[in-house]
């Protein structure tokens, strides 16, 4: 009967999300669907003590834009959101 009322509860308006970084390590968030990530991105940030724009967050392999909610990129619960430090260049064109 637990089970079902936890189904109930995330299958409203909140779920939880789980970022990533690239060690593996993960802080998980509860976030209403129409909550913009920005929040999600900050809290984290602010959480990990790194610089909100050192880091980029990635959800199925694409770039998780601050103002996207999780109901418009169709995040379902436990979804993992990546986060990953910021690399400049990277080309090495002859």
């Amino acid at each position: 009967m637990a089970d079902e009322e936890a189904k109930v509860k995330t299958e409203g308006n909140v779920i939880n999300l789980v970022v990533k970084d690239q060690t593996g390590n993960e802080v998980h968030f509860k976030v209403k669907m129409k909550t913009r990530l920005e929040k999600v991105f900050n809290a984290y940030c602010n959480k990990k003590g790194v610089d909100t724009a050192s880091v980029r967050f990635l959800f199925d392999g694409n770039r998780a834009k601050p103002d996207s909610t999780p109901e418009a990129l169709g995040m379902e619960d436990g979804d993992v959101l990546d986060c990953v430090i910021e690399q400049v260049g990277g080309c090495s064109c002859a």
